[in-house]
């Protein structure tokens, strides 16, 4: 891709979809590069791209060439009502996820309204990597969230994220670094109405498609022999922390979630059930104590 200031997006767009083999990933490069996001690109194809923006567009294919997922190239990517900076410190925010938070906020409802009028829900999200949702929850509710996580390089993405829900979604945001409940401070126990989280829940020797093995970081996707390691920490480490009807939200696999239902319930949980996704799969524990 030459960059030049003579070559119009519209020339640079087939040029990329020839690179790249796909169209729509070719799309959402231009995108990127030029600033013009949906029919607004239609109304500019024969606009000319300047050297800057024509190098960076190159730069982009060559590294979506090498196979670097297309949302780490773009350096973002939408997630329900957020707009989220991502990069290799962070699991790439899929959409069953969403599904998850979904289930989450309803159950937050439901709790809150149980509790003494004026209550402020609070929430927490075990893992938050790129902030995805803590920071759902504080969009869309008004619960003070606390968003946890092991990784210091998570975290620092999580905060860049903070500013993209709004100055007074933002001051309900707690992040703090450590191991699941162990992040925690310790006058939480108890107190807490919702929590949530997607651990990581793939087997040590399960094969990943290339990209999420070579790009997305370990840490985040893998949990022991059985995938199991996180899922089972959560759930065991809940009833100390958790209000009377508190709800804990857990994204799984679904070959988890019977053994998933059966940890909740050796913990005391009153209700454990596996909802299940718009694809017909088993996809997340929701338990009550």
């Amino acid at each position: 891709m030459s960059g030049a200031r003579s070559s119009r997006w519209r020339d640079l767009l087939a040029e990329a979809a020839d690179v790249l083999g796909s169209r729509s990933d070719a799309r959402r490069l231009v995108e990127e590069a030029s600033g013009y996001e949906g029919a607004e690109l239609i109304v500019h194809l024969d606009e000319a791209a300047t050297t800057r923006t024509g190098s960076y567009l190159s730069q982009m294919i060559e590294r979506r060439s090498a196979g670097e997922p297309l949302q780490y190239v773009v350096g973002r990517w939408g997630f329900r009502t957020l707009d989220l900076m991502v990069d290799r410190r962070v699991l790439i925010p899929r959409p069953e996820t969403e599904q998850v938070v979904e289930w989450a906020i309803a159950e937050a409802r439901a709790v809150l309204a149980t509790r003494p009028p004026g209550h402020r829900l609070v929430a927490v999200d075990l893992g938050t990597g790129s902030g995805a949702i803590a920071l759902s929850l504080a969009a869309e509710t008004d619960a003070v969230v606390w968003a946890t996580d092991v990784s210091a390089g998570a975290l620092n993405v999580a905060r860049a994220n903070l500013p993209g829900i709004g100055m007074f979604a933002a001051t309900r945001v707690r992040v703090v670094e450590g191991s699941w409940w162990a992040a925690l401070p310790t006058d939480l126990r108890g107190e807490l109405d919702l929590v949530v989280s997607n651990p990581p829940y793939v087997r040590d020797d399960e094969e990943l498609p290339t990209e999420v093995e070579r790009f997305e970081p370990r840490l985040a996707l893998r949990a022991g022999v059985e995938g199991m390691d996180a899922i089972a920490a959560i759930v065991a480490g809940a009833p100390p922390w958790l209000a009377p009807g508190a709800v804990l939200v857990v994204e799984l696999d679904p070959r988890q979630a019977s053994a998933a239902q059966a940890l909740a319930r050796q913990a005391g949980a009153t209700q454990a059930e596996v909802r299940v996704d718009a694809l017909g799969r088993r996809r997340a524990l929701v338990a009550q104590w």
